[in-house]
């Protein structure tokens, strides 16, 4: 699982840490605003929908920036666009801090969505040049699977700050530490060069003094990927979105579980979706794209299955806390490989922001449409339906994509 790495040359490596570490930077920033919301709530008054809303937000305002991220990847460069987008979110995640009202943070939450969404599309996309074919795979997905240390540093820095201050004013040092990630643009800018192939293309455009519009990826011989592609990723990331968003609620309310939302049961999710997120980039450099995809949703589909329909114990919740986090972060250990090999260099940056983020879109759709259906039926229900449908999709999708594991980029 690990032993390519010491074939990796020095400009390799230095691609490889600066988007794993700039994508767990990215996590910790996003997930601040989970832990925080009970004391919003509590200090403001805010009511559960406008707590929702900026979530809500972040989450559209990222589909847009990773898509805008994509096309200036092509233009501008990958690692140009990377700086960009690490600045964007650290700027405003640190005037998120300054928020006076509910107004305030919402507009500089949704801000801070642009950066958020466009540093994965332009870190998929520069790792995904970098590194060999044989061993892409991997290397995306452990960049990938930095979201969750992410996740862990922010959990960790919230208990700190908590336990220290008051809650009025650690809520505001939590989103101003937020500004952390901006000196390491400084590194990136200094150590990581852009990939050789991307480079190429360039120099090729300006030698034939050809020009490309990102519409190229809607056009001719490329349309039909890019529509199975953006169907895929609405599979996983709607499944994903169903699955953790409603998931607590459920188990508080119909099975009356006390460990939800605890500490213990966190980190249980956290070491879960870190191993999954290794275990699904070596699976899919072992097995291949679409097999890694569909046993990815079959287990998933297994898990929201368990959750849903059988009674459970809070020791049963607990140990079920480590396949949860596995199976539904782990599927996402080879979309960026996939989709890197996919496009042609020329439009690689433009597709892959494209599909990925109109699948955030879409699937950002999913908790609100659980939570309209939930109002006839059960929730559990509801949650089966929509994680079912999902994954399904999924399924669907990736039997009628090529399977590209190895393949060399095409330019």
């Amino acid at each position: 699982m690990f032993g390519w790495y010491r074939y990796t040359s020095a400009n390799e490596r230095r691609a490889f840490w600066s988007c794993k570490i700039g994508y767990g930077l990215d996590a910790m920033d996003t997930q601040f605003l989970s832990f925080v919301i009970p004391t919003l709530i509590a200090t403001w008054g805010l009511s559960k929908g406008q707590a929702g809303l900026i979530g809500t937000v972040t989450l559209l305002t990222s589909a847009v920036g990773g898509w805008i991220a994509g096309i200036l990847s092509d233009r501008i460069g990958r690692v140009k666009t990377l700086q960009i987008t690490i600045i964007w979110f650290a700027f405003f995640t640190l005037l998120c801090a300054f928020a006076q009202n509910y107004g305030q943070l919402l507009a500089a939450r949704g801000l801070m969505g642009f950066g958020f969404g466009g540093e994965w599309t332009a870190g998929a996309v520069l790792i995904g040049e970098v590194i060999r074919p044989r061993d892409r795979g991997k290397a995306v997905g452990m960049v990938q699977a930095g979201w969750a240390l992410g996740w862990a540093a922010s959990a960790g820095l919230y208990t700190l700050f908590f336990s220290l201050m008051p809650g009025e004013l650690a809520w505001r040092a939590l989103f101003a530490i937020g500004i952390l990630p901006a000196p390491f643009v400084i590194l990136i800018r200094r150590l990581v060069d852009e990939p050789e192939i991307h480079k190429q293309q360039k120099q090729q455009q300006r030698d034939t003094n050809a020009g490309y519009g990102f519409l190229e990826i809607f056009g001719p011989g490329v349309w039909w990927t890019t529509l199975r592609t953006a169907i895929l990723a609405t599979g996983v990331q709607g499944g994903y979105y169903a699955i953790t968003t409603w998931l607590p609620t459920y188990l508080k309310t119909e099975q009356h579980l006390s460990v939800v939302g605890t500490g213990g049961y966190l980190a249980v999710v956290i070491a879960g979706s870190y191993a999954g997120y290794l275990f699904g980039a070596f699976f899919s450099d072992r097995f291949g794209r679409k097999v890694s995809f569909i046993a990815f949703s079959l287990a998933s589909m297994a898990i929201a299955l368990i959750y849903t329909r059988m009674p459970l114990t809070n020791v049963m919740l607990l140990v079920l806390g480590f396949p949860l986090g596995f199976f539904a972060s782990g599927i996402f250990a080879g979309m960026g490989a996939f989709m890197t090999e996919l496009f042609p260099t020329r439009i690689r940056g433009s597709g892959q922001g494209f599909c990925y983020n109109f699948g955030r879109a879409v699937g950002a759709t999913f908790p609100f449409l659980i939570g309209f259906v939930a109002q006839k039926m059960a929730l559990g229900a509801a949650i089966g339906i929509f994680a079912a449908a999902a994954y399904g999709v999924v399924i669907l999708a990736a039997l009628t994509l090529p399977e590209t594991r190895g393949a060399r980029l095409a330019s």
